[in-house]
């Protein structure tokens, strides 16, 4: 029986960092979330820190860019289309 991912969001406030990365295993990075209970990967817990996405690009993996990356995508495509403001 698989089970699927649950996730905490953390809110965004503006000038701060929108990726977390596991400081355990280094291999995951997750977008305005982090997985409970534990990391999917290396099961660590509460071992996350916050990033910016250039930051992730300065010391990343290639691996580790591409998946901030498609967390990035695909956080936004689940985003309601912006409804433009009446006049």
């Amino acid at each position: 029986m698989a089970s699927t991912q649950s996730f905490w969001s953390v809110p965004q406030q503006e000038g701060t960092a929108e990726f977390w990365v596991c400081m355990s295993c280094l291999g995951e990075v997750f977008y305005r979330k982090v997985p409970m209970p534990d990391c999917p990967s290396c099961h660590g817990v509460s071992t996350y820190e916050s990033f910016t996405l250039d930051a992730v690009r300065d010391w990343g993996t290639d691996e580790l860019i591409a998946k901030a990356g498609a967390e990035q995508k695909a956080a936004e495509a689940d985003q309601p289309a912006s409804i433009p403001a009446s006049s």
